[in-house]
């Protein structure tokens, strides 16, 4: 019951965060990796190295960056299904992707995805995994839809391994809930931001979860020292 009465304290919060700030998603993930989170979306799309004629679910796919670094590199040739349980998130999708008829959009959960097991070839979740309500409910949900040696792959900000960089990001963090008031008017959604990422696995911590998940080959890439890491693992 505690678990029930905390998991539903999350969604409401991080439903209020995304409500209040998603017409400057990307400006808002600027601000919190100095900008490069494109580059760290392009290096996941890198690392996966996609296939044509396959299928990505794409959770948490907010305004689309990843999805549409996937049907690029596959030449349009391949199907994306950007999921999210944020509707006015889904609203703000790049209009170049919401033209092509290999882009889907999605309103659901990363807890109950509404699709049969085994359906997709990749599965990726870029700085969305610590905002899900039940993080080891929705690994297992990503496995669960991934097809026999599918892939699964996470961008989310981590922990910083090199002191000067920590240092550094640590003083940072406290400027940002001041950033998030003098740019977009509000500075709670950056307090929860950075309280979420402080509260958030380690790295070896989300790889245990992933093979007790059940995937196989499991490892990571730390980006700028940690400050974003990828986490990569298989169906086999």
């Amino acid at each position: 019951m505690e678990n029930n009465r905390l998991n539903e304290i999350k969604k409401k919060t991080v439903d209020k965060v995304f409500n209040s700030v998603f017409q400057r998603y990307d400006l808002m993930n600027d601000l919190m990796s100095f900008g490069v989170h494109r580059l760290w979306k392009k290096n996941l799309i890198d690392w996966l190295m996609p296939k044509e004629n396959t299928k990505l679910i794409d959770m948490a796919g907010g305004t689309g960056d990843v999805s549409k670094l996937f049907l690029e590199k596959t030449k349009y040739r391949s199907e994306a299904y950007l999921i999210d349980q944020n509707i006015n998130m889904i609203s703000k999708t790049n209009s170049k992707i919401n033209n092509s008829e290999k882009f889907f959009r999605i309103c659901s959960s990363a807890e109950n995805i509404p699709f049969s097991d085994n359906t997709f070839d990749y599965y990726t979740i870029s700085f969305g995994i610590r905002n899900v309500t039940d993080i080891k409910k929705s690994i297992s949900e990503a496995f669960r839809v991934l097809k026999y040696n599918g892939r699964f792959l996470c961008l989310e900000f981590s922990k910083i391994e090199n002191f000067y960089v920590k240092k550094l990001y640590e003083k940072y963090s406290k400027l940002l809930p001041h950033l998030g008031k003098l740019i977009l008017g509000e500075d709670k959604p950056y307090t929860y931001l950075v309280e979420s990422i402080d509260k958030f696995y380690n790295q070896n911590d989300l790889l245990n979860i992933l093979r007790n998940s059940g995937f196989q080959n499991v490892k990571y890439r730390n980006l700028m020292s940690g400050i974003a890491t990828i986490h990569s693992g298989w169906k086999i």
